[in-house]
């Protein structure tokens, strides 16, 4: 099995894992500190614990988005850092479907709808199904509606789903009437230990990218309202 390395930043809590063999482990920081300067720290003392050097992982994994602007280009940043200075390839694992790969360990669900809050009224969202197959190395993931950035109200999955995410919680208004919120996972967030697994997954398939290849995978061109948008969104609200 490679031994793979990822990294998480797209959220309030940054992450790092490392799959060595059938071992695993972990590393987190919360929102105290900028993720910028969390990571490597973490990913020092995640190698430290390890008993190994970053030239021994086969491949750097990394939540690729959507979610903060800021933190999906972080995280893209350092590992193409980490990436140029150890010689190994990069993996881009979308946030949403490592959400759906927590919410299926936590729940066993096989339809997931995963629910991101996107800040300015909106949410990033996208449909999973897992199919699981005798000699599929995808994972078993299929995808159903892809990473999408609407306002809640617009979020509709195709059929029944077990809904995870922050931004259940965010616009708990909005979802309140919706099928899906009943028996939904608020608290399951993208972590890097999900993007470990997905990318050990695709690293056997061959998906792997140069260090320069490596993007963040944004869905908005906005990252903030004017101050007359504001205003008027308050306006509308009121």
């Amino acid at each position: 099995m490679p031994t793979i390395l990822a990294i998480e930043t797209s959220a309030e809590r940054a992450s790092a894992a490392l799959l060595l063999g059938d071992q695993l482990f972990t590393q987190e920081a919360d929102g105290g500190k900028t993720h910028s300067a969390a990571i490597l720290p973490l990913v020092q003392r995640l190698l430290g614990q390890a008993g190994i050097r970053l030239e021994q992982c086969e491949a750097l994994a990394f939540g690729s988005g959507p979610g903060s602007f800021t933190g999906v280009r972080t995280a893209a940043g350092v590992v193409q850092g980490l990436a140029f200075g150890s010689r190994r390839p990069v993996i881009p694992v979308v946030t949403l479907l490592a959400m759906a790969q927590a919410c299926r360990s936590r729940s066993g669900a096989a339809d997931v709808l995963a629910i991101l809050d996107a800040r300015m009224g909106e949410v990033y969202w996208a449909q999973y199904r897992y199919e699981d197959r005798d000699g599929d190395d995808s994972g078993g993931w299929r995808e159903v509606v892809a990473p999408t950035l609407s306002a809640p109200a617009a979020v509709a999955p195709r059929g029944t789903a077990v809904a995870c995410g922050n931004g259940l919680q965010a616009y708990a208004d909005a979802f309140a009437g919706a099928a899906f919120a009943a028996g939904a996972l608020p608290d399951v967030m993208p972590h890097a230990l999900q993007i470990a697994q997905l990318a050990r997954l695709a690293f056997a398939r061959g998906e792997t990218l140069a260090a320069q290849d490596a993007q963040p995978l944004y869905l908005r061109n906005k990252v903030a309202l004017t101050t007359s948008e504001r205003l008027a969104k308050a306006g509308a609200a009121a």
